[in-house]
């Protein structure tokens, strides 16, 4: 079969530390966009940068995004004894309600910080800040993963942590679009159903995204079922939902999927894939590692468009333009001074 040279618009987990032989075939037949980093890939800062090289020379791409969930607290993929183990995002909503500045600076450094540990393991994406609301009631799947249940403090530390990554040349990416706060349920076991209608998301569950919405972000959906926007397609493969996400919150960054493997979804790797970019997403998220599901999503997503090229451009330009020096010590010791 002959090799196509243009990526197609997914991002894939990896089976291990480093890439297989069937990667390697695969990849050179049909490149994906990128890769997402978890726990099982990462061993020591050495092994990391290498796999990281490893997977741009398959693809022949030196510029392929790479990815990793590096939020802080218990969704964090770099830990001890190599990295440092950043706090999660309720640290810093708790110092916001005694000295806002001080929680914005705060949350600014260590997200600096993070885009420093990124950096030198070749990864440039985030997939942080969350900026869901958590409601009384909800699931604990979001819970301290977000800053607080205010808008006005999440947009705030929210675009402190966007500033802090894109400061380090790291990409940040916004999630879960439209808002992941109201669910009564977790997204990775089954799917959560929200009622409520258009306008109440838009006057809250969406007001960070709204209001970070041209930090040249990337953006990240919810595998949730929004009937106020759509009562029959979860909004990751939902026409409806993904215009509301791009013309009444404003988002027009590249907009990436939650795991297309989360049990939220319903169907077949390859027809969510298809679902997924037809419904306006710019690029699938496939994070199992599994390789026939890598192999069948890569099998049935279309090329990158032109379209998402250029906000995938935009985004990487925009936090390269950004990166400045950092002094880790003293940073690190201003976010304890900070945090004590």
């Amino acid at each position: 079969m002959a090799e196509d040279p243009t990526p197609k618009a997914a991002i894939v987990g990896l089976a291990g530390p480093e890439l297989t032989p069937a990667e390697r075939r695969l990849f050179r037949r049909a490149p994906p966009l990128g890769a997402i980093v978890f726990a099982r890939n990462i061993d020591n800062p050495r092994q990391m940068a290498d796999l990281v090289v490893e997977f741009r020379l398959a693809i022949a791409r030196h510029d392929a995004p790479v990815l990793i969930d590096q939020e802080g607290g218990r969704v964090a993929r770099l830990r001890g004894p190599h990295w440092r183990h950043p706090p999660p995002a309720a640290v810093f909503a708790a110092l916001y309600a005694r000295d806002p500045v001080a929680a914005r600076r705060a949350a600014m450094l260590n997200a600096r910080l993070i885009a420093e540990d990124l950096r030198e393991a070749g990864i440039t994406v985030d997939c942080a800040p969350v900026l869901d609301l958590p409601v009384a009631g909800a699931h604990d799947v979001i819970g301290d993963r977000a800053h607080g249940s205010d808008h006005r403090v999440a947009t705030a530390l929210g675009r402190a942590v966007v500033r802090g990554l894109q400061a380090g040349g790291i990409v940040p990416v916004l999630k879960h679009m439209p808002g992941h706060g109201r669910a009564a349920a977790d997204s990775h076991a089954q799917l959560p159903v929200v009622d409520a209608p258009a306008d109440a998301i838009l006057a809250r569950d969406a007001r960070p995204f709204a209001a970070l919405a041209r930090e040249r972000s990337w953006g990240m959906t919810a595998h949730i079922l929004f009937t106020g926007l759509d009562p029959d397609l979860p909004a990751t493969i939902s026409p409806a939902a993904i215009a509301f996400i791009r013309n009444r919150v404003g988002f027009r960054g590249f907009l990436v999927t939650d795991d297309l493997a989360m049990k939220a979804l319903d169907g077949a790797p390859g027809q969510l894939a298809r679902a997924a970019i037809g419904a306006g997403c710019d690029a699938v998220l496939e994070c199992s590692g599994d390789p026939a599901r890598t192999e069948a999503v890569l099998a049935e997503t279309p090329p990158l468009t032109r379209a998402a090229a250029a906000r995938l451009a935009a985004a990487a330009h925009h936090a390269a333009m950004l990166r400045r020096r950092l002094d880790r010590s003293r940073a690190l010791a201003a976010l304890d001074a900070l945090l004590a």
